[in-house]
């Protein structure tokens, strides 16, 4: 069945940029987003809409949410693309085809943008990479999927802004350089446990050095964005897999066989 959005100008953009291959109308109908019965396929009039039961009926508190959703989805977008410098609430309101304003309301400044932006990216991040793995037997079990998972994470949307982000920031003093700088430690701090946990388990060499081994994983993630971001190398997932599983039979224990 197919969906039929009634809305008024500014929800229906968008709704239409967040259901892309759903119909979006704009209507003057500012108290509410209207939608079709799950069980029957309805004809809706702007004139005279009646819907039953009320959970089809989305309260007009509802349209600064989806708003707010719409614009830090296009600004990370953005971000990965081109850079958290290069986030403007002008150029955000273009792509969703709705006033500056609108974008201001919800959002305020550029710099509460960028943040925002930081907060999406850090919970997508968790929510893809560290939360499956911690469903996992602890030590290399949970290394292996999160270093696979940040693989094909930053693969898929050609982009980390941790480590974009370490480079376009490297050289000036600000608050996002230091907010970064804050994520991409927790982050190395989470690896750093992870691998002495493996250590405990009696997975690793005993003479395994866990700084050194981290920073031989973040190598890899520095050249995977090279390759696949600026080289555009079709096969850069590939290599850095390999070269992941290299490296860590180079430091796993010999009596481990997981």
């Amino acid at each position: 069945m197919e969906c039929v959005f009634l809305a008024d100008p500014e929800t229906a953009a968008v709704l239409q940029a967040l259901l892309p291959t759903r119909k979006v109308s704009a209507e003057n109908i500012p108290a509410t987003v209207l939608l079709p019965s799950q069980e029957n396929l309805l004809y809706i009039s702007h004139q005279c809409a009646k819907l039953t039961p009320m959970d089809t009926v989305i309260p007009r508190t509802t349209k600064s949410e989806l708003t707010l959703a719409a614009i830090v989805d296009t600004a990370l977008e953005m971000a990965a693309a081109e850079g958290l410098e290069s986030l403007s609430l002008g150029e955000v309101a273009k792509r969703l085809n709705i006033s500056k304003s609108g974008v201001f309301s919800r959002v305020g400044s550029r710099e509460a943008l960028q943040q925002a932006v930081l907060d999406e990216f850090d919970r997508r991040f968790v929510e893809e990479i560290f939360k499956p793995a911690m469903t996992l037997p602890r030590g290399l079990p949970r290394l292996n999927s999160m270093i696979r998972n940040w693989l094909r994470r930053t693969n898929d949307e050609v982009s980390c802004i941790y480590i974009a982000g370490a480079f376009e920031y490297d050289d000036m003093d600000s608050p996002m350089r230091e907010r970064i700088k804050k994520n991409i430690l927790q982050w190395r701090g989470m690896l750093h446990r992870t691998v002495e946990q493996a250590l405990e388990e009696g997975q690793l060499r005993p003479d395994t050095d866990p700084e050194q081994l981290v920073f031989e994983l973040y190598c890899l993630m520095v050249g995977l964005m090279h390759d696949a971001r600026f080289l555009r190398d079709p096969k850069a997932l590939e290599r850095v897999q390999t070269a992941y599983d290299r490296l860590i039979s180079t430091y796993r224990s010999f009596n481990y066989h997981g």
